[in-house]
This record gives C-alpha cells, sequence and structure tokens, in this order.
C-alpha cells in the first residue's frame, strides 16, 4: 500500500512540475495575451524610438551578461527589463503577461532542469554543503526516464539559477519584437549587410508568432460558439480550452500555409530577389537616444566584466549559491 501511495504521489509531483507553467500560459496569458506580447504596436516612449541595431546589440548583450554572470545578476536583469514593460503602449496589461509568462519560464525552467541533475553535478555547484536535503524519493523505474531517484532541496536551488539565465534573453527579445517595426528590422537588417534571403526568413518568422496566436484564439472561439462546454459547469467548460487548443493546431496550420502560399506569390510579384540589393526610402538614423542606449550597452559589459574580475562569473557547472 505505501509503495502504492509513492508512486501516486510521484506521478503528482512530476504531472505538477509539468503542468503549472503550461497552465499559466493557458489561464493567466491566454492566447490573446500572447499575441499581444509578440506584436508590434505603436509607441512615442524610449524603446520605441531606440534605433533597431541598438536594440538587437543590447538583446545580444543581455543573453551575453546573464550566461557569463552569477545567477543573481540574471534576476536582476529580469526584474529591469520586466519592469521596461510598463513604458509600452498599454503597459500595465503588457506587464501583467509578461510576469506570468515570466513566472511559467521560471518554473518549467526550474523543473526541467532539476530533477536531472546528478549528484556529482550538485557537488560542484555547492561544494560547501556536505549532505543534501532530500525532498522526494522517486521509484527506481523513474530512472529509466531520467529522472533522479532523489529530488534534493539543492538541485530546485541549481534548476531556479539556471532558469534566470534564460528569462532576460526571453524578456529581451520580445521588447525587441514588440517595439521594432517589420520595416525596421529589414532596413537593419540590409544596413549591417545581413543576406536578403536570410533577412526575409527572418521578418516571415516575427511576423508569424503573433499571427499564429492570432489563428489559435479565433479557432478556440468558434469552438466555443459552436457550442463546445454548452451546458456544463464553469469549472469544466473553463477546463475545455485545453482540449480546444488542440484541436486548433490543425486548422491554424492549414491557414498558414495557406497564408504561406500567398506570401510567395506577393513575394515574387514584387520582384523579390531581382536584384542583389534593395533600396529604401527610409534611412535608419542615429539620435539623442541612440547614444542613452550605448551607454546602457557599455554598463551592461562592464558589469559582466567586473562581475567575472570579482568572482561572479559562471563557470560549467554552474558554480555558486
Amino acid at each position: 500500500m505505501n509503495n502504492l501511495v509513492e508512486q501516486i504521489v510521484s506521478w503528482v509531483i512530476v504531472l505538477y512540475g509539468s503542468a503549472v507553467p503550461a497552465l499559466f500560459v493557458i489561464f493567466l496569458i491566454g492566447i490573446t495575451g500572447l499575441r499581444e506580447i509578440t506584436r508590434y504596436e505603436t509607441g512615442n516612449t524610449f524603446l520605441y524610438k531606440l534605433n533597431p541595431v541598438i536594440k538587437l546589440v543590447l538583446t545580444i548583450v543581455v543573453m551575453t551578461v546573464a550566461a557569463t554572470t552569477i545567477w543573481w545578476i540574471g534576476a536582476i536583469l529580469t526584474l529591469i527589463l520586466l519592469l521596461s514593460y510598463l513604458t509600452l503602449n498599454e503597459g500595465v496589461r503588457k506587464f501583467g503577461y509578461a510576469f506570468f509568462l515570466t513566472l511559467s519560464t521560471i518554473l518549467g525552467g526550474t523543473w526541467s532542469i532539476a530533477p536531472y541533475t546528478p549528484p556529482s553535478i550538485l557537488q560542484l555547484a555547492f561544494p560547501n554543503v556536505k549532505q543534501f536535503t532530500v525532498i522526494w524519493t522517486f521509484p527506481s523505474y523513474f530512472q529509466v526516464m531520467g529522472y533522479e531517484q532523489q529530488l534534493t532541496l539543492e538541485a530546485l536551488i541549481y534548476g531556479l539559477q539556471t532558469a534566470f539565465r534564460v528569462a532576460p534573453v526571453l524578456l529581451s527579445a520580445l521588447l525587441f519584437i514588440t517595439t521594432t517595426t517589420g520595416s525596421d528590422i529589414f532596413r537593419m537588417f540590409t544596413k549591417i549587410k545581413i543576406p536578403i534571403a536570410i533577412t526575409f526568413s527572418v521578418l516571415v518568422g516575427i511576423r508569424m508568432i503573433p499571427r499564429i496566436f492570432e489563428l489559435l484564439d479565433t479557432s478556440v472561439k468558434m469552438q466555443y460558439i459552436r457550442g463546445l462546454g454548452y451546458g456544463k459547469p464553469k469549472i469544466i467548460s473553463s477546463l475545455l480550452i485545453v482540449y480546444a487548443i488542440f484541436e486548433a493546431i490543425i486548422p491554424t496550420m492549414v491557414y498558414l500555409f495557406r497564408g504561406a502560399k500567398n506570401l510567395a506569390i506577393s513575394a515574387d510579384t514584387r520582384g523579390f530577389r531581382a536584384y542583389p540589393s534593395r533600396t529604401s526610402l527610409v534611412e535608419l538614423k542615429f539620435t539623442k537616444l541612440d547614444y542613452y542606449g550605448l551607454v546602457i550597452i557599455v554598463v551592461l559589459i562592464v558589469l559582466a566584466i567586473v562581475a567575472n574580475l570579482l568572482g561572479f562569473g559562471r563557470t560549467i557547472p554552474y558554480v555558486g549559491a
């Protein structure tokens, strides 16, 4: 009997760790929220006015700093980038979406690392800990799925530290997408001599992300209009959105394939790649605000260098609690 209880609790822990981040995305952010924080909307604040080259470099520098410094620097960057969403158009709402997306990313990132980290790695990451704090012991057959038999507090901390490498990169990338027009991205890539085929592929990818969420949202709403969940208790009707999303995948793919065909026809009609380069009516210019952006970039680079010199750098496996 005890063995059966242990197995049930183990599966509950595994499913809880896997499902909670996804439920955060579905119920607290929703498809509409994902669409809003992945598409461009006009604005007049600092981030909107920055040159796209500066924003791209800033994103790369944030990724580098988060990857090469101690975890709490990544946590501070995450907080700063999260607060910067308040400066966007409809900032409070977007801040809420970004907050829950960040939280789900941290929870998901922690769980994707913690159960799979062997004690040998944890000993390198926590050299001063003589005995790990065991939270739960999984049945032996969980090792077939890659799980360590013992889930420790140190493994969860290690996973949390690793998750703070990802969160600031995600937030900075989304800020770049939501504050930069497709035309500016095209001009930026042309300015730095990126091949036009690569530029076109990146633009299509950026434009397709919000389009995917828009199509999913439409398909899900159509299922509810046709009676999905009708007459059922409210809690059951709400949970059916997960089923509706799975049902919406195929129609969304069909619409995307149709859109890709129309896009290809449009590109051919406009003479895409007929010439080795493209001209532009609008030139990207550096303004006073861009120099402020350069200062931020320099400060981040200096921060990474100083942190590594003072012993707050990152090694693999990560050392430092």
